[in-house]
């Protein structure tokens, strides 16, 4: 949304605000911790909008990911919130300021870039690090004005710490560990049948497991030979961001220990729909064992994943109904 989008570039303008304020009025060591010198404030001020936007970055990307694949890309978010609120004295350091502000712009350009340009994909990523450092580069040569001396002697560090970021926010990328924000799955499930009235209504038939289900990672559903199995995704997409997404079918080869592709479904979603874009895919003939739906974009990227075990027989109780929002 655009007021939301404002808060977070505000508060990246309200950090470089400070960030030269705090090396353009020279102070003395300990002044972070005394509250009648302004760096205290200065310093304080930081922390709560890197706070601020950390933790809105924390969120969103969580919001689009599977843990299976981008839990290390979220620990390292993680980590970052840990030593914003931990690490208060290094905030008067240079390097420190400059990755941190770094790493804020670069995780701001890869949802707002794709959403003001309406597409996704890699070069979409490209531009986004590419106006990162075109940010960042200039925003250099304001604290190098403001700090002096000490710009010069951090410049190596500086070098380092942005290149290394960079860096590694690339290999993630393309390695498929970050998450295709701003595609985020909000509502998705495995079902017995799933059928479309005039209204545009979804309704599903499932298999209840109650509170049991919150305790399996893949749960059972019974079939008979040749029964059709239905992936329903509800996937959210910014207004005028349309793009495909992949549901990919997988079974477990307990033989070769590994997951083989069974099924590869492209499906459209239109962009703007809150609960997101509702679609699905379904196949017949499943055999019994542990069976997966990646929800992809086309180049991979996992938005979801659901998890299911086929199990032949008759179910002992009747499948419930219900109404797909």
């Amino acid at each position: 949304m655009f007021w939301e989008n404002m808060w977070v570039i505000g508060h990246l303008v309200i950090v470089a605000v400070c960030m030269t304020l705090i090396h353009r009025i020279k102070g003395e060591p300990g002044d972070e911790a005394n509250p009648d010198k302004p760096h205290f404030w200065l310093v304080n001020v930081i922390q709560f909008f890197f706070g601020g936007l950390i933790s809105v970055f924390l969120v969103f990307y969580f919001r689009s990911a599977d843990l299976s694949i981008s839990w290390p890309f979220i620990l390292i978010l993680a980590l970052v919130f840990w030593a914003n609120e931990s690490l208060k004295r290094r905030f008067v350091r240079l390097n420190f300021q400059i990755s941190l502000f770094f790493l804020s712009v670069f995780l701001c350009a890869i949802y707002i870039v794709p959403v003001f340009i309406h597409q996704i994909g890699a070069w979409v990523f490209i531009l986004s690090g590419i106006i990162s450092l075109a940010i960042t580069i200039p925003f250099l040569r304001i604290l190098s004005w403001a700090s002096g001396a000490e710009f010069q002697k951090n410049k190596n560090k500086i070098t380092f710490w942005i290149s290394a970021i960079f860096a590694v926010m690339n290999i993630f990328y393309f390695t498929n560990i970050i998450p295709p924000i701003p595609l985020s799955l909000k509502d998705s499930g495995i079902f017995y049948s799933l059928t479309k009235d005039s209204n545009g209504n979804y309704t599903a038939s499932y298999e209840d497991s109650d509170w049991k289900g919150y305790l399996t990672f893949s749960p059972g559903i019974y079939l008979a030979s040749g029964d059709t199995v239905y992936a329903y995704s509800a996937v959210f997409s910014p207004t005028s961001l349309n793009t495909t997404i992949v549901h990919l079918w997988q079974y477990y080869d307990e033989y070769a220990k590994s997951w083989v592709d069974e099924t590869r479904v492209e499906l459209p979603v239109i962009g703007g729909r809150d609960k997101g874009f509702r679609t699905y895919s379904a196949i017949s003939g499943l055999t019994s064992g542990n069976w997966r739906v990646n929800v992809e974009t086309l180049r991979g990227q996992v938005i979801g994943r659901l998890r299911f075990t086929v199990i032949f027989g008759k179910s002992p109780q009747a499948p419930k109904i219900k109404i797909l929002d």
